[in-house]
């Protein structure tokens, strides 16, 4: 026997159907299960002062079982992985993940429907435990001072002389996002990071010749 009937052999040998059994697929796939709906509550947790997408929610921890089930037929045959390979080679995902912790919940679901697929159900469950204390840990850490958005009306279009001034002292860190001047005046809308914004509004608004102050929050970091 050669050495590329070796290969030949290991190769179909490892793809053989017999090695996997009706009780392990279905015993791999209920672990994928509860770990799915554990992912599913833990999302549905840390989402919960935040716009919360019960689609996504539930299309995440369905994804899960949907991997594990092509990990164990890509397993099983030699001609179903080659398959595989070729179709999902294919398939383009346009959606747009807006944000950055549901794309880190994403690949937690794939990655918990891979490891069971591959039979690795202890990995599996270490990894739901690490990232549910590292979420809850980074989301416990507490930033310095929040960030908001003024948005400021004015009839004068010399506003920014005297606005500019009360901004500084209030918040040294500032950042003008956005000027708009027109003919009867000039609108801005300026980031800060000051614990006195509510003092910081209504300064601004008892001046003279501005119309409206608005203040929002804005959850990014201030750029220099």
């Amino acid at each position: 026997m050669g050495f590329n009937d070796v290969i030949k052999r290991s190769v179909l040998e490892g793809f053989n159907s017999a090695d996997i059994s009706t009780v392990k697929v279905v015993v791999t796939l209920g672990i994928c299960f509860l770990i799915a709906a554990y992912t599913y509550f833990v999302y549905r947790y840390v989402t919960r002062t935040t716009f919360y997408d019960r689609n996504f929610n539930v299309a995440m921890a369905v994804i899960s079982l949907v991997v594990t089930g092509i990990i164990i037929a890509m397993q099983s045959s030699l001609v179903i992985s080659l398959g595989m390979v070729g179709a999902l080679s294919i398939v383009r995902f346009r959606t747009a993940i807006k944000e950055p912790l549901d794309l880190l919940f994403l690949f937690w679901s794939i990655g918990s429907g891979i490891m069971c697929g591959a039979g690795l159900y202890e990995l599996a469950m270490v990894i739901a435990l690490a990232v549910t204390v590292g979420i809850l840990l980074f989301q416990m850490i507490p930033i310095c001072v929040s960030p908001y958005l003024v948005v400021i009306n004015a009839r004068n279009k010399d506003a920014e002389s005297y606005i500019i001034p009360i901004l500084k002292r209030y918040s040294p860190r500032y950042r003008i996002d956005s000027k708009n001047v027109r003919q009867s005046g000039v609108d801005l809308i300026v980031e800060i990071r000051s614990k006195n914004s509510s003092m910081l509004v209504d300064e601004l608004s008892s001046i003279e010749g501005i119309t409206s102050v608005s203040l929002l929050y804005h959850d990014s970091p201030v750029k220099n």
